[in-house]
């Protein structure tokens, strides 16, 4: 999987996480059984940015930890290159801000959250959902599963 970094938080660095990302997104598409070759942008965002993208396209006004948007979820049917389309995702806004919170609070690591993140907005983007029990488990189950074996919860590196 071809990725995307961009960032746009002031004094941080996406890429240090570009090796995680793409070996969790082969890992993530090995579980749901996806040969796909597919691309992707990351983009790292502050609390006040991405409560203007979810206020703005989701119609809740709060931030949010991740948000994405998939551009095969509306796809043109008159489109010459929809090939080269279906290989391109979307994007994936991680908020920074929520990653730093969400690390002290489930006491893990940065590294460990931001790769929770990404991997969930990933599963987002090939269509996977939470929206229903039924489908949380199998999403969760996924990321869980593939999060796990690569950044173990205890791991002496999360504390």
């Amino acid at each position: 999987m071809n990725i995307s970094l961009k960032n746009r938080v002031k004094g941080t660095s996406l890429a240090a996480f570009r090796k995680d990302f793409e070996y969790l997104a082969k890992k993530t598409l090995e579980e749901i059984h996806d040969p796909g070759d597919y691309d992707c942008s990351v983009i790292l965002v502050n609390d006040p940015k991405i409560h203007v993208i979810n206020r703005d396209y989701r119609g809740i006004d709060r931030p949010t930890d991740v948000i994405t948007f998939a551009l095969m979820d509306d796809p043109d049917p008159f489109d010459e290159d929809v090939e080269e389309l279906q290989s391109e995702l979307g994007d994936i806004f991680i908020n920074y801000d929520a990653v730093v919170r969400q690390s002290e609070e489930y006491r893990h690591s940065f590294r460990r959250e931001i790769c929770f993140l990404f991997i969930h907005g990933l599963l987002h983007l090939l269509g996977y959902d939470h929206m229903t029990p039924e489908d949380e488990e199998v999403m969760f189950g996924i990321q869980r599963k593939v999060l796990d074996a690569y950044i173990p919860f205890d791991d002496e590196n999360s504390k």
